[in-house]
């Protein structure tokens, strides 16, 4: 059974070898022979370097957000197995439809906002994207502007235009009518996709270096991109490093992507569980809610590791916003153009702009609010609908900015955030108690792992027991599978669940546990801001409960490990 184990340890540490070996996209070629563009991500941007530099690499770019650097790596060289090495790869924007026909309903409208609000006044939004373009109704509006595509300022494709106008469009062209969210919030131009809508791993990450180096001025920020990872979440870098924005007070939305209407359909990043992630309703051309249904586009969960996604629905379906004249968008689509300054449009991409702009607002009324109590607030204020459900890829609901702006004020003092904040502080007075028991695991020590897990605060426990509890079952299901079945080890590692048994024998513990950010935040974000959590967290029957808090943290909890 041992031998098994091994076996299955050693072949997960291959599969993640064998992804670094995979071949760059076109675009991602920088220099001839036998190199590789990678990201490694570990122990910090130095250290990578300094690895990078020992196996005959070159470092392209450091990337501090992400605890690494962007590289050219000989096709040979292998990092000792601390390192996690990601292939470059192709992204593209989470790619709308253009709408060329269709009742078209204002996006404040559909909010429920008045026509002529100024919200979103002293906020800044960063708009990670394709560029915005210099048009009338954001004239004032973007404070910044940085290019790291190489292709000068504008917006080539239409498509950041289009979500920077749902922001914080002014409404100029049209008497108010196509206003933005939080038409006084400010914008930046983050630049990363080119005019033809792509962009790949290194360049969002350096976009995303860019937000955080800047992130005193910034607390917003959209990133409606799509991306086709094979890693889980916990190990991908773009996921990591918008985990650890958020961590440094960036509220980070993302969308759910749109290829729906399947179950599993969440994209990354819309498949990580700390992010905002939104998916997208059809308001059906009215501004009554009792007949909105989540878009057939709009990505659904539960995403691979059975995390319920998205978080919630915004409007996204027959939106109209700003067009960027002449672009790739604008020239394929000419019947969706309203006027000769709007587009009309579909997707989750706009579903995540609308609610990057209720959080620019929310900040404006509440700006102490950190990104686990907007995502918490905006769950818990959703409105149902039964067109709206969990089952039909609807979150907690439909997007109810005034309610939202309504409890922002008083909502620190929620009883769910107390709550929330005292599980922070155990778990983070624990952080090297935590850290010697990811020692433990990840050196196959199952005694020193046992003492570790008992050598922990009361409090800390109890926060784990809850907040596994929470879970999505089938998530529970998996997880317990990893760590209690003694057999799982010794599965077949081919096919696309090979990631998650890969993260799960090399890098769970080390990427998770270790973290005391990641414990203060990840899970309990996840716990406090599910409705359903306290429920679930209590029930006497509950498995989780059992297996956390009763004796399945015991020397028997262990045996899957070898000892020496």
């Amino acid at each position: 059974m041992k031998q098994n184990r091994r076996r299955g340890v050693a072949l997960a540490a291959a599969a993640v070898a064998a992804m670094t070996a995979l071949p760059m996209s076109a675009a991602a070629h920088t220099a001839a022979g036998p190199w590789r563009e990678v990201v490694v991500t570990g122990a910090g941007a130095g250290a990578a370097a300094r690895a990078v530099e020992s196996a005959g690499g070159r470092v392209l770019a450091g990337l501090p957000l992400a605890q690494g650097v962007a590289a050219l790596l000989p096709q040979d060289a292998v990092l000792p197995a601390e390192w996690t090495v990601v292939p470059q790869r192709d992204l593209t924007v989470a790619d709308a439809t253009a709408d060329a026909d269709g009742t078209a309903t204002t996006v404040r409208q559909m909010l429920g906002l008045p026509a002529k609000g100024n919200e979103g006044d002293g906020v800044t939004v960063a708009v990670v994207d394709t560029g915005i373009a210099d048009v009338p109704d954001l004239a004032g509006r973007v404070a910044d502007r940085v290019d790291l595509t190489g292709t000068g300022a504008g917006d080539g494709y239409g498509h950041g235009t289009f979500m920077a106008g749902l922001i914080a469009a002014s409404g100029a062209a049209s008497g108010g009518a196509y206003r933005g969210v939080a038409p006084a919030a400010d914008l930046v131009d983050v630049k990363v996709a080119d005019a033809d809508g792509h962009t790949d791993l290194i360049t969002v990450l350096r976009g995303l270096q860019w937000v955080s180096d800047h992130r005193k001025d910034v607390q917003v920020m959209n990133l409606s991109l799509s991306s086709e990872s094979p890693l889980p979440y916990q190990v991908d870098p773009l996921n990591q490093a918008l985990e650890a924005l958020w961590r440094q007070g960036v509220t980070v939305v993302v969308p759910s992507g749109n290829d729906g209407p399947g179950v599993g359909s969440v994209t990354a990043p819309g498949n990580d569980p700390v992010l905002l992630t939104t998916g997208g309703l059809d308001a059906s051309g009215t501004p009554g809610r009792d007949d909105d249904v989540v878009g057939v586009w709009s990505g659904r969960g539960p995403t691979k590791q059975g995390d319920a996604k998205p978080d919630l629905v915004a409007a996204g379906g027959h939106v109209v916003s700003l067009r960027s004249p002449g672009s790739v968008v604008d020239r394929d689509n000419p019947a969706a153009r309203v006027g000769d300054v709007y587009f009309r449009g579909s997707g989750t991409s706009m579903a995540a702009a609308v609610t990057s702009g209720a959080v620019a607002a929310t900040l404006a009324v509440q700006p102490k609010l950190g990104p686990d109590a907007i995502k918490n607030l905006f769950v818990a204020t959703a409105y149902p609908s039964a067109g709206l459900t969990a089952a039909a890829g609807g979150g907690a609901g439909g997007l109810d900015v005034p309610r939202v702006l309504a409890a922002a004020p008083k909502w620190r003092s929620s009883k769910a955030q107390s709550a929330y904040d005292e599980d922070t502080a155990a778990v983070g007075r624990d952080a090297k108690r935590w850290a010697a028991f990811t020692d433990a695991v990840v050196a196959g020590d199952a005694d020193a792992a046992e003492k570790a897990w008992n050598a922990l605060t009361p409090a800390s426990r109890d926060w784990a027991a809850r907040a596994w509890a929470q879970l999505d079952p089938a998530a529970r299901a998996w997880a317990a599978r990893a760590w209690a079945d003694s057999g799982w080890a010794a599965r077949a590692w081919a096919g696309e669940d090979w990631a998650a048994r890969a993260w799960a024998a090399r890098a769970w513990a080390a990427r998770a546990w270790a973290s005391d950010d990641w414990a203060a935040r990840a899970w309990a974000a996840r716990a406090w801001a599910d409705a359903d959590w306290t429920a679930r967290a209590w029930a006497g029957e509950d498995w989780a409960a059992r297996a956390w808090a009763a004796d399945r943290w015991s020397a028997s909890s262990w045996a899957w490990l070898p000892r020496s």
